[in-house]
């Protein structure tokens, strides 16, 4: 058995994790609260593959269990720094020589997660940029890992129906696709400037890319200066109005799902800035996501069933947004959906939470054997995660009714 095997199941024999993993319960006798978090302690231990493992599989409420999910999202991709003079190295390498492309290059990192970290710099002309420089010999190591993931899944799902009727072996096989897409810096560079290009009209600030200084290992950018998005003490001695905030902060996430179909899928707070006069300023594109002009519609279709009450209609939308793994009982699965419908029957438009009623509807599904596009259940996190960052920012926002008005339009195509 190769070193990394054996390493990987002396993980799993400490955290009890083969009893049952086929259900997600990594400790034998475990409670039902401390399960997920036993997931998420033996995903940190097993290393950054797994925990970005982790990441996606808290961005998929269609396969994984609220509590699973909600515990999955506290994965910290941080990591001990690299040691400077191995990160030097690496530039020096990449680049054709440090000291020529840069006039400074400051030592302690600004950050330093799983698969890169990130220095501030100095170009020769005065310019300020930041500098993501993938971890040596990640590429390698998670190469090996994924290739164990995919014996892994080929053997849960030979022998449990349930990953089966998931496509656990096809869930694999996209993460590994995301998951190198994320070691590029190159596919990461060329998302940014689509992503300038399309929010543009808007004046949000997405960092420009110096592609003389950058590599598949090496991204150069201009540097933001600005406070996150949810430093409402910082928002407020700026005098920001954080109401209009809040607002123009979901219409750049629905102006990026409705009219462009290609999304920031990672919006927590670290990843959008404000800056002084009040712009926002959004940065690292590696996680990115794609919504088909057909999907757009269907998904407008569901949430206008939401907004009429509307059950078959939501059943009908629904399925077709999803891949059937199984026999459905339609009637069970409209009244599922019914239930989920009736919650907010007696609640003004206006105070609707869109996010947590798209999970609802997810779990209808995963329930009733419907297997979702892997960019849809990206999208529905993604709502979440922008929903609760606007109403940190302001806890009067509403999303509803600044969506409303994009629904009333025909997809974009």
């Amino acid at each position: 058995m190769a070193p990394r095997s054996i390493e990987i199941a002396s993980l799993l024999v400490r955290h009890g994790a083969g009893y049952a993993f086929h259900r997600l319960v990594p400790r034998r006798g475990a409670t039902p609260v401390q399960r997920p978090v036993a997931l998420r302690r033996l995903l940190e231990d097993l290393g950054p593959t797994f925990i970005k493992l982790g990441q996606v599989l808290s961005t998929r409420p269609d396969l994984v269990p609220a509590n699973f999910e909600a515990e999955l999202t506290r994965l910290q991709d941080n990591a001990p720094p690299v040691d400077v003079s191995t990160i030097l190295a690496i530039v020096d390498q990449e680049l054709g020589g440090l000291a020529v492309q840069f006039a400074s290059f400051e030592h302690v990192p600004i950050a330093a997660a799983s698969i890169g970290q990130v220095h501030g710099a100095v170009l020769p002309d005065g310019s300020e940029v930041v500098v993501k420089v993938r971890r040596p010999h990640i590429a390698e190591a998670v190469e090996r890992d994924l290739a164990l993931l995919n014996r892994a899944a080929r053997a849960v799902s030979h022998r449990w129906s349930p990953w089966r009727r998931h496509d656990f072996r096809g869930f694999v096989e996209e993460f590994g696709t995301t998951l190198r897409r994320e070691l590029d810096y190159l596919t990461e560079g060329r998302s940014a400037d689509m992503a300038r290009s399309q929010l543009k009209v808007q004046g949000i600030h997405v960092p420009s890319i110096d592609w003389t200084r950058t590599t598949v290992a090496v991204l150069t950018m201009e540097r933001i200066r600005g406070v996150k998005i949810d430093d409402v003490g910082a928002l407020d001695a700026w005098h920001i109005d954080r109401p209009d905030l809040a607002r123009r902060f979901t219409d750049m996430y629905l102006s990026m799902v409705f009219d462009n179909g290609f999304f920031h899928a990672d919006p927590h707070p670290g990843n959008v800035f404000v800056e002084h006069d009040g712009r926002l300023a959004m940065v690292d594109f590696g996680m990115m996501g794609t919504v088909t002009a057909a999907i757009r519609g269907t998904l407008t279709q569901l949430l206008m069933a939401v907004v009429s009450r509307d059950a078959d209609a939501l059943a009908t939308s629904v399925m077709g947004l999803g891949v059937a793994t199984g026999p459905i009982d339609y009637n069970s699965f409209r009244h599922d959906l019914d239930e989920v419908v009736g919650g907010v029957v007696d609640t003004p438009l206006r105070d609707v939470h869109i996010g947590p009623l798209l999970r609802d509807i997810l779990n209808v599904e995963r329930q009733h054997s419907l297997r979702l596009p892997r960019e849809l259940a990206l999208l529905v996190k993604t709502v979440l995660m922008c929903e609760g960052v606007a109403a940190h920012i302001d806890p009067q926002f509403q999303l509803l009714p600044a969506l409303l008005p994009r629904l009333a339009r025909p997809p974009v195509t």
